[in-house]
């Protein structure tokens, strides 16, 4: 909204003025900074998070690095006798039949699929129990290695180990045998009569793969993307119509009314941004006038896509909060180092109580003990806000008021990882939908005007994952 000119002739024009007829002005770089502390997700997301789009609904991939994830289960138990010279070697007929709990996507499942990444050649450890002399009750709790000599897939639930040739027994550590002790232990030959039990969903891994020198090249297995889609939703705020009368009559308090009225309506766009980037729930709808779209808001999306924890105010302390960052940070997931949380007034009084019970009472007095894995502090944010950060062993937090986490929200906190998340304005063909402010929408015939606020933006939220909402009671 400039309205400085050049006052050099030959010079270019720097500005114009608002009252030019039916001019739309690109405001979406400025929107943002209008009063941050009220809107912090926003700014938070226009400064750092943002990612035009040139399709009202916009795709994106999410790519999680299986290689972290190379984990199985066995789906029944199993018992493994002396072969003699071949050790414990799987042969044909044992068929251990083996899942995972995660998808071809790299997702977390509750119903198990069959793991892809399986293949001849690699080297698998298994939990199992060594019975020295094969009766069942003696056992001892160890980890049995294998190399895969031959895999089949049954079906999409399971995959089966046909062939393994045995290479190592290493007994777990106990209360009466340390490290060195249960290494020694190691079984190369296994003793007449012994057995390895496997129970059904004992945990097994990939520790990596072996190979002959002048070998052959082996099979391979690939991840895939997961498809997710957004939608830009159309934000309009008008500033309402004054008459020709109004705009020349000059008012108490603040003698501009128009342009007071003008402000107003700016914060409430902006709002109105804040509140569907929070709480909107992504619908692609049709109508007789035209298709409405609606953008996801990152707590109900997180509710039903990403992680809840659950804390009570009065018996919430550092051990529950540490072993939740256990799972939030979490690398296999695609998480950083980093999150902004964002928390009610209510859980951010809590979090800042000193008093002798509170959790950042305890959790001061544990700082200065060895071991202590969080340090807190209050420091000045980049955009204006204050911040409280609390570092953990796993990761950092930055935790923010967010002044519309009240009500039905009073009680809330979200962690969000802000590599996951995307402000999508609309721009392509050299139209830009970003905010901008439309002036004189009235009817050509009305003496007044009226101007309009638009943006049409979405929020991308990938890895849903990555971000956790803090519920407290």
């Amino acid at each position: 909204m400039a309205n400085i000119y050049s006052i050099n002739p030959g010079e270019a024009v720097q500005g114009t003025s608002i009252n030019v007829d039916r001019r739309i002005f690109n405001f979406g770089e400025r929107v943002a900074e209008l009063a941050p502390q009220q809107s912090p997700f926003f700014s938070y997301l226009s400064s750092v998070a943002k990612k035009p789009t040139d399709d009202p609904v916009f795709k994106f991939l999410e790519q999680r690095h299986q290689w972290q994830r190379r984990n199985f289960q066995l789906q029944a138990a199993k018992v493994i006798g002396d072969y003699g010279t071949d050790a414990f070697a799987i042969v044909t007929g044992d068929n251990f039949y083996v899942d995972c709990l995660y998808d071809k996507f790299g997702r977390e499942v509750s119903t198990a699929v069959a793991p892809e990444f399986l293949l001849v050649g690699q080297i698998v450890a298994i939990e199992c129990e060594y019975d020295a002399d094969g009766s069942d009750g003696s056992d001892v709790g160890a980890i049995a290695y294998y190399k895969i000599d031959t895999v089949e897939a049954v079906d999409a639930a399971k995959a089966k180990i046909t062939a393994a040739t045995f290479l190592k027994l290493m007994l777990k550590p106990t209360r009466t045998a340390d490290g060195a002790t249960a290494a020694t232990a190691g079984i190369q030959t296994p003793v007449s009569a012994s057995k390895l039990r496997f129970d059904d969903n004992v945990k097994g891994q990939v520790v990596g793969s072996a190979f002959a020198e002048g070998g052959t090249d082996p099979e391979g297995w690939s991840d895939e993307f997961y498809n997710r889609e957004g939608y830009c939703q159309i934000f309009k705020t008008a500033v309402p119509l004054f008459s020709g009368t109004a705009l020349a009559t000059r008012y108490r308090g603040i003698s501009n009314e128009y342009m007071r009225v003008y402000q107003e309506k700016l914060m409430e766009h902006k709002m109105d941004l804040e509140h569907a980037m929070l709480f909107g729930v992504g619908t692609d709808d049709s109508s007789a006038t035209g298709p409405v779209r609606r953008t996801w808001g990152i707590v109900p999306y997180t509710e039903a896509y990403g992680k809840v924890k659950t804390f009570q105010y009065s018996s919430a302390t550092y051990d529950h909060f540490i072993d939740s960052m256990e799972d939030v940070f979490a690398p296999e997931s695609g998480n950083s180092g980093e999150k902004l949380v964002l928390a009610s007034r209510k859980v951010l009084s809590w979090l800042n109580k000193l008093g002798g019970s509170s959790f950042l009472g305890n959790t001061m007095a544990l700082n200065s003990q060895v071991g202590s894995g969080l340090d807190i502090q209050n420091v000045q944010g980049n955009f204006g806000h204050a911040v409280t950060r609390v570092s953990t062993i796993y990761g950092n937090l930055n935790f923010i008021m967010e002044p519309l986490f009240r009500g039905i929200h009073e009680n809330t906190a979200i962690m969000i990882d802000l590599n996951n998340v995307a402000y999508r304005p609309l721009m392509g063909n050299g139209v830009s939908r970003d905010t901008q402010i439309i002036t004189n929408v009235q009817n050509r015939n009305v003496d007044g005007r009226k101007d309009m606020v638009l943006t049409e933006a979405g929020l991308e939220i990938s890895l849903p994952e990555t971000h956790t909402v803090l519920q407290f009671s």
